[in-house]
């Protein structure tokens, strides 16, 4: 829930690196322009680094985001966007001057703070079997209650914040909040318009919301929900790491009976990602941290059409490039041409 950190003020060792959005343009040089290497002091400024990446022949733009921690060091991803390459755009700031219930904003606060202070003390779980989040601590739960119990008459306020709010961090809020509606059918909507909005951190919670409703759809079928994977699969193609990471959980929950024999309604999601971002989620499960690269590989087994057990199991033995040799194979074959 709180996703990824910034740049800590004091400077740790860096460790992973991890690269993304490189088509043309190689690792060497990106890293050759930062002059880093794992094991180097983080460098203090963000800025400065995007900006000697942004100098590199054929980058157009670059994202860098330190998270916290693996063991003493920081992991260090490094985003870019090629000229001419895939990239998510978005829709312009929206003007409008209405906002959030006070109490609703507290209330959120409030809860953020519960779960930073449950993940201090190891306790992350959570439950998204009700199409939203039910956290295993109970601080964290009893919010949640709550949302339950307000969300239902604050719909409408909730709504015309999400698409008109001025104020980013209201929208995000609404984003969040709106996934509580009783009726998720009503909202569903409302989300995938917000994973077009300019701001990262109203996608991230949009993807969030969408992600527990998609668990919901597949653990009961006979709901009807239907979520479009469109803007899902844009943005897999973003220099925002949040956007990457969340898109993969959320296509993880949509594409779960990936099984066309029995789930032929995965299919359209698993073509689109053929498609419109195979080289992203490869690219992503070639990540050095294990704990970033699992999500975008267990995608890319429902690719190759490699069963779950099956692709842990490979996976545990490090046999990863089969899986995806296999994935752009099969994508290969679906188009009947070559892919990168």
């Amino acid at each position: 829930m709180l996703g990824v950190a910034t740049l800590p003020a004091q400077a740790p060792l860096v460790g992973d690196i991890n690269l993304y959005g490189l088509y043309k343009v190689t690792p060497e040089k990106i890293l050759h322009a930062l002059k880093l290497h794992s094991g180097d002091p983080l460098p203090g400024s963000r800025g400065d680094m995007e900006e000697r990446i942004e100098d590199v022949s054929g980058v157009v733009l670059a994202r860098v985001e330190a998270v916290c921690c693996d063991g003493p060091r920081t992991i260090l991803f490094i985003g870019i966007e090629e000229r001419g390459a895939p990239h998510a755009a978005f829709r312009s700031d929206p003007a409008g001057d209405v906002m959030l219930p006070a109490f609703l904003v507290d209330t959120y606060h409030a809860f953020l703070g519960a779960v930073e202070s449950a993940a201090a003390e190891g306790v992350s779980g959570e439950d998204l079997s009700a199409g939203h989040s039910m956290m295993d601590d109970s601080k964290a739960w009893a919010f949640q209650q709550r949302f339950l119990e307000v969300v239902p008459g604050n719909l409408k306020i909730l709504r015309e914040v999400l698409h008109n709010g001025s104020e980013p961090g209201q929208r995000a809020i609404a984003a969040a909040l709106i996934g509580y509606a009783p009726e998720k059918a009503d909202v569903i909507n409302d989300l995938q318009y917000a994973l077009q909005d300019p701001d990262e951190s109203v996608r991230a919670n949009a993807l969030r919301s969408l992600t527990a409703i998609a668990v919901l759809a597949s653990k009961q079928p006979a709901l009807g929900l239907r979520i479009s994977p469109t803007w899902m699969v844009e943005l897999l193609n973003s220099v925002v790491l949040s956007d990457r990471v969340e898109s993969v959980k959320a296509l993880l929950a949509l594409t779960e009976g990936s099984d066309p024999r029995k789930y032929p309604e995965s299919q359209p999601a698993l073509d689109l990602i053929r498609g419109r971002a195979l080289h992203s989620v490869v690219e992503m499960a070639r990540w050095k941290s294990p704990q970033y690269a699992l999500p975008p590989f267990l995608l890319a087994s429902r690719l190759a059409g490699i069963p779950y057990v099956d692709a842990l199991q490979q996976w545990a033995t490090g046999d990863h490039e089969a899986v995806l040799d296999k994935a752009l194979g099969n994508a290969r074959k679906k188009s009947g041409g070559t892919l990168q």
